[in-house]
């Protein structure tokens, strides 16, 4: 198994992209700031899913699977923002928050699994 054979990866890697392409519509200035910020969060999520993943350490895994959590927090933070300085309509908030959090339900299903495997 690749972790691009996890639903959570594919969903996350989905997201990276929609989220890339709605930075591309900010101003020019927060190309950088804002910008940049939500790629790099959302880019992060499933990347730091990956780093950890199928590793002999389970401890390593879960430390991805926590960083990843981190990086969906980040992004859901700067898609606020970007809503209220109205980059982004309160539809596609709600619709980008709901999704992450499908995301973030996913993983902590994958944590307890892992856990539940650890102990045995």
């Amino acid at each position: 198994m690749k972790v691009e054979d996890l639903e959570v990866y594919k969903k996350l890697f989905c997201l990276v992209l929609e989220v890339h392409e709605l930075t591309m519509t900010f101003p020019k200035i927060e190309l950088y700031e804002l910008g940049s910020q939500l790629r790099r969060s959302s880019n992060s999520a499933p990347a730091n899913l990956s780093e950890g993943f199928g590793n002999k350490h389970t401890n390593i895994y879960l430390e991805g699977i926590s960083r990843s959590q981190g990086e969906i927090r980040e992004t859901i933070h700067h898609l606020r923002v970007a809503n209220a300085k109205r980059y982004l309509s309160n539809e596609r908030l709600k619709m980008f928050i709901s999704r992450y959090e499908e995301c973030s339900k996913m993983l902590y299903g994958l944590e307890q699994s892992l856990l539940r495997t650890h102990k045995k």
